[in-house]
């Protein structure tokens, strides 16, 4: 048996619903990086890039093909966060980082991208089925996704809110589509946002200096 093999076999039934090993690593390992996240901590990348890694056959399994491209996008993404972060640590040993609000224009930028890649996304999936059976919803959580990563990779608050919504429409999501792991996963996601968002918000009002990669503000 081969190695997608065994992540692709059962590990137990929740709900009337398969577990697979792919779909619970994978999110579990993506659990792990949003609390390394929440810490600042530089290794929420790598946990991050390998959680992508793992999670691409859960979707594939699922015949998610926005699922799939998501997290390909999520590991181009975490290799390019790495790299940010790498450069804007604070001093700390653990490779923490500054974190801001972002200004009006970022939140500006970072919604109309949202908006436009999911009109984009959404049509091509509505185009060719094939790439995924609930095409706005998928494509909403593959654009939500990409546009929160970079907002975390800039060390944003708004990254918080970000992964907010996309959780809002991932969990019935991944129940629909046979990945009851990925849903309650989710739901412990939703929990480490809020969390994680107070404690950005509080870190924000610091008078931290900004590191010099985020450039000037708008």
């Amino acid at each position: 048996m081969s190695v997608v093999d065994r992540l692709d076999a059962t590990v137990f039934t929740a709900f009337g619903q398969d577990v697979i090993w792919s779909d619970m690593l994978g999110n579990v390992a993506g659990l792990a990086a949003l609390a390394l996240g929440w810490r600042r901590s530089l290794l929420t990348w790598p946990v991050q890039l390998l959680s992508g890694l793992i999670l691409v056959t859960a979707y594939a399994s699922a015949d998610l093909g926005g699922g799939v491209g998501k997290q390909l996008l999520v590991i181009a993404v975490a290799g390019w966060g790495w790299w940010q972060w790498s450069r804007g640590r604070d001093g700390s040993a653990d490779g923490q980082v500054a974190v801001r609000f972002a200004t009006w224009r970022e939140r500006a930028a970072l919604a109309g991208a949202a908006a436009a890649g999911t009109l984009a996304v959404g049509g091509l999936f509505t185009a060719y089925p094939g790439l995924s059976w609930n095409p706005w919803p998928d494509a909403y959580i593959f654009v939500g996704t990409l546009v929160a990563m970079i907002a975390q990779a800039r060390g944003l608050v708004e990254f918080w809110f970000a992964w907010l919504l996309v959780d809002l429409v991932g969990v019935p999501l991944a129940f629909d589509s046979g990945l009851a792991f990925s849903a309650l996963v989710y739901v412990v996601y939703l929990v480490l946002v809020l969390w994680g968002m107070r404690d950005w918000w509080l870190r924000s009002r610091s008078a931290a200096p900004r590191p010099a990669w985020e450039g000037a503000a708008a």
